[in-house]
């Protein structure tokens, strides 16, 4: 089956893109490095010729509402009217445990993502995950100096190349609407995770707990991006993945 893959290159993405050959299918990877801008429409017709189903792992790096909004608006609008015109017979999102419970700017964007996609007229499946172990790894490298302030976030860590998995295997399966929730084996507090990738980088800098103020604050701190019932669980552990990443 041909499968186009929003966000191809990515954390995600590419394992998707592997697991989907793995299994005997056609990925078509859709990037801006590959000609294609999901933000404004730009080849995506051409991208999604013969394709019956999109998986959109798609992002955008910002912290704002405003930015997030306007981005995930655009790109599921896009993906959306260049599907119907492709004769796309299934779209399948990624998502994220408690975005619709902790008011970060980012997260606004996704519940619009997710709205556009259920209201839309193609068939929708959204798959909401944890964090990936990879974030704890992403703060470290995007925060420069020789501390590093990490907010206080309890988080439930899946391996990346798991919820690609997840995301194949409901890509080929029926439409499911809202999938549930995919998360990792443990639960931990994020400024510990940084330690270990820093600890594991023979790194000497320094991290500091940041309690972010409000009530998304208070969210982060208190699980609001746990799972809250039951639901697909991955099985490596943070230990797991920095052993083999290192």
């Amino acid at each position: 089956m041909r499968i186009a893959v929003v966000g191809g290159t990515g954390v995600v993405g590419k394992h998707v893109v592997e697991a989907l050959r793995s299994a005997g299918h056609e990925p078509v990877v859709i990037a801006r490095s590959t000609g294609v801008d999901v933000g404004s429409g730009k080849g995506l017709d051409g991208a999604l010729a013969g394709a019956k189903v999109v998986v959109d792992v798609s992002n955008v790096a910002t912290l704002g509402r405003a930015a997030s909004e306007r981005f995930f608006h655009a790109a599921a609008t896009n993906l959306l009217e260049a599907g119907v015109r492709a004769g796309v017979e299934h779209l399948v999102v990624l998502s994220i445990v408690g975005c619709d419970r902790v008011d970060l700017g980012y997260y606004f964007g996704k519940r619009e993502q997710e709205r556009i996609a259920l209201a839309g007229p193609l068939p929708a499946t959204i798959l909401r995950a944890t964090q990936f172990h990879e974030f704890a790894e992403q703060l470290v490298e995007r925060t420069p100096g020789p501390l590093l302030a990490v907010p206080r976030m309890r988080s439930q860590p899946v391996a990346a190349r798991e919820a690609a998995q997840a995301l194949v295997a409901l890509a080929v399966g029926p439409p499911a609407g809202m999938a549930g929730e995919i998360a990792g084996p443990e639960v931990h507090e994020m400024p510990d995770l940084v330690r270990r990738v820093l600890k594991a980088r023979g790194s000497r800098r320094m991290v500091t707990a940041l309690r972010i103020p409000g009530a998304a604050g208070k969210a982060l701190a208190g699980g609001g991006l746990l799972p809250d019932g039951p639901g697909m669980r991955g099985t490596q552990t943070f230990a797991d993945w920095l052993g083999s990443h290192a």
